[in-house]
């Protein structure tokens, strides 16, 4: 699964992200000078960038469309161009029909970093299975705080700790807040209730636009982080989701199903996705303001919008 990630650069040398979470930007001019610096430096502080914006500050990165996505410490994109201190990317990762190739937009060039590809392909990987784990160096020294599902490569694995590749050089991650992975193989293929399990731990976290990373998701961000940590491969975008994956109808669903939503009663744009997690309820992010929540769709704006179920799970 991750070899096949790196088998699309045929460069000797690949760009990979150099901070703890990258937003990809739809534009250069799309971050604010002030409001966005937190977010477009290196290093960054992404817990710090959340906690100042105001709900107003961060309904603008939506409705001004400004963010796009977001990519983890260690993650590969493809650089198509660089300017005014900033570099056009892809993300091979995340599909998109944006582009074919990945999903396209704009990275701080101060935050991407050049790496030799033998560097990243090894036989395992380890990914971060809890909340945030921090990243240390030789002597235990927190380097930074990195996301849940931040995959790095494997230098060696030591009695406490696996010492892993960054962009920064070799730097350690305790064993206890990894999962070591086979390169080859992937992430193992789970069930449904995998995928809610999943869900269900991030209850409560806060919701933010163009989220990919455990400081924040948004709709559609959960549902591919949830589905990635169990195996799937699924699009980055509700829209897109909508449209793969296995239709289901409604009399069928069951746990861990994708639900989709859509304005005009459910006959118009797809606007939001959710995930079923039985008895007639799903999880979700649903918008600023509010954080990850369970809750019943009856009697509600969403049972009114739902339009379509999809399955990704086997």
């Amino acid at each position: 699964m991750f070899k096949q990630t790196f088998d699309l650069f045929t460069e000797e040398e690949i760009w990979i992200t150099a901070v703890q979470v990258a937003t990809v930007w739809t534009e250069p001019t799309s971050p604010r000078t002030s409001k966005d610096l937190n977010g477009t430096t290196n290093p960054t502080d992404i817990d710090t960038w959340i906690k100042e914006m105001s709900q107003e500050d961060q309904l603008a990165l939506c409705n001004e469309n400004r963010v796009q996505t977001q990519t983890l410490y260690g993650e590969p994109v493809i650089v198509e161009e660089r300017t005014e201190g900033f570099a056009r990317v892809i993300v091979p990762a995340q599909p998109s029909s944006k582009n074919k190739q990945g999903y396209p937009g704009w990275i701080p060039a101060q935050q991407l970093k050049k790496v030799k590809k033998e560097k990243l392909v090894r036989s395992k990987m380890a990914m971060i299975r809890k909340k945030h784990a921090s990243l240390l160096t030789q002597d235990k020294q927190p380097v930074m705080k990195l996301s849940y599902l931040t995959l790095l490569p494997v230098i060696e694995t030591h009695l406490d700790e696996v010492e892993v590749f960054t962009p920064h050089g070799n730097r350690f991650l305790k064993k206890e807040d990894v999962r070591l992975l086979s390169a080859d193989a992937g992430i193992t293929e789970r069930s449904g209730e995998g995928i809610v399990e999943v869900a269900a731990s991030f209850r409560g976290l806060a919701y933010f636009w163009g989220g990919m990373s455990a400081f924040g998701y948004d709709c559609s961000g959960l549902a591919y982080a949830t589905h990635k940590a169990n195996g799937y491969q699924i699009p980055r975008d509700a829209s897109d989701q909508a449209r793969q994956g296995k239709e289901v109808s409604f009399e069928e669903l069951k746990i861990g199903d994708l639900l989709f939503f859509a304005d005009e009663e459910g006959k118009g744009r797809i606007h939001h996705v959710g995930i079923y997690s039985g008895n007639g309820e799903m999880i979700h992010a649903p918008q600023v303001g509010n954080g990850v929540e369970k809750r019943k769709l009856a009697g509600t704006k969403y049972e009114k919008e739902l339009c379509a179920a999809r399955r990704y799970w086997n």
